[in-house]
């Protein structure tokens, strides 16, 4: 399948985002091992969400989460204390990525698991049982997921459970993210200094919990805004009029809040250095472009890595040399994200080069674009989304297989059509 995709001539949208992957999954873990009965509100309706909930639903022996990497970490750790024999599969890129940091840490604990391939990779087999250990030393520059899934179990333990982590610690938002809903469902675990957490063993209360929308998914939309400046540049004779008629280019996102668990919040903040204002409103936020954008944006991403393709795209396009660090992680993604965002810029007429597997930088090279094959999406849903904003500085661009936006935000593509967005098949 392929969506050719082009760009409207004037944009004001109010959207309704899809709520958050990372806070649902979480909520489902936490409501499971909570054994009550109020099930989180506003889950996220994404495929890492409807496996979530399958695998949950009545404890099948054989579970298979297709391409969900949350949903493996966090089952990994929550079947090690349930009772029963399961075995835990994905699609062939989910055996590809490595789990051996995570199961080696739950056999630390007690934790029953074989692999049933590949060392170190999924598929697993996993046998329920009390875990007596209560301490973990973790390096902290692994997957925050590993890190999340383990202090989720943690209050389950007959002791609770000590989790050291040694060196740089990235993505410490997300960790943040799972403190706090642990909170929300009643555990105590906190920071005791700054490279260990103490999880209190106690449990979880049924509660009742509202799902906030997805800050990742609105970065797709402050991208829009931002390169919606490109169309109008080349349209400038008409655009004084239509302004007077329609005012400028705004977008209203629905279900955000202005005090967000979600680490991902701080891409408004780095947005607003490529021109574009935050205004909270009683129902989400309202954007609008303002200003001038920095000559030159430098980032450190090490929280906020499922942004980097919305920003990466986004700095090429505006034509905004860029130096962002602490990407190490994009490699064990749903593909390898790097390699990804090179290839494809490379297919836009961008040259974006790599150092270290953990940064990706733009210093203005250029190169001559062929899109004749369009753009491929690797089986990774933030490829697609990150990349269908780009026909703002074409007539029109091709996605491939664009219906991997499934993963996370469904409706993505829905929504761009209620924006005034030409999509097509084909």
């Amino acid at each position: 399948m392929q969506y050719t995709v082009s760009a409207p001539a004037h944009l004001h949208a109010v959207i309704q985002l899809p709520a958050s992957k990372s806070i649902s999954n979480r909520a489902l873990i936490l409501h499971a091992l909570s054994h009550g009965h109020t099930v989180p509100s506003n889950l996220s309706d994404c495929d890492d969400t409807h496996v979530m909930i399958r695998a949950l639903d009545g404890n099948p022996e054989h579970i298979d989460i297709m391409a969900a990497g949350t949903a493996m970490r966090f089952l990994t750790a929550y079947l090690s204390v349930t009772p029963g024999t399961r075995i835990i599969t994905g699609t062939e890129r989910m055996q590809q990525r490595p789990i051996r940091i995570l199961v080696d840490a739950l056999r630390t604990l007690g934790a029953q698991i074989e692999y049933v391939g590949k060392e170190g990779f999924p598929p697993l087999r996993i046998t329920g049982t009390t875990l007596k250990g209560e301490e973990i030393e973790l390096a902290g520059n692994v997957s925050s997921q590993y890190i999340s899934a383990l202090l989720m179990i943690g209050a389950t333990l007959p002791n609770g459970l000590r989790l050291h982590l040694t060196g740089d610690i990235i993505s410490r938002p997300y960790i943040n993210l799972t403190l706090k809903l642990m909170h929300d469902f009643g555990a105590t675990a906190d920071w005791t200094s700054a490279n260990s957490i103490s999880v209190q063993p106690g449990g979880y209360r049924d509660v009742p919990f509202l799902v906030e929308s997805d800050w990742s998914a609105a970065s797709y939309w402050y991208q829009i805004l931002a390169l919606s400046a490109l169309k109008e540049g080349k349209e400038n004779a008409e655009k004084d009029a239509e302004e007077k008629e329609q005012g400028p280019a705004s977008i209203e996102l629905l279900g955000l809040f202005p005090r967000s668990y979600q680490g991902d919040s701080r891409g408004a903040e780095i947005f607003s250095r490529l021109g574009i204002r935050t205004e909270y409103t009683d129902r989400g936020v309202r954007l609008t472009r303002m200003g001038i954008p920095v000559a030159r944006l430098i980032e450190d991403m090490v929280d906020i890595p499922d942004l980097a393709q919305t920003f990466v795209v986004t700095c090429c396009l505006l034509n905004i040399p860029f130096r962002f660090t602490g990407l190490q992680s994009l490699k064990i993604k749903e593909t390898d994200r790097i390699n990804a965002l090179i290839t494809e810029l490379h297919k836009l007429g961008y040259v974006v080069n790599s150092e270290q597997d953990s940064i990706l930088y733009w210093n203005g090279e250029r190169c001559p674009a062929d899109l004749s094959a369009g753009i491929d999406t690797y089986e990774d849903h933030r490829m697609a989304m990150a990349f269908a904003p780009a026909c703002f500085a074409l007539p029109e661009i091709r996605i491939n297989n664009p219906q991997v936006v499934s993963k996370s935000y469904p409706a993505y593509w829905e929504n761009l059509l209620e924006a005034g967005f030409r999509v097509v098949n084909g």
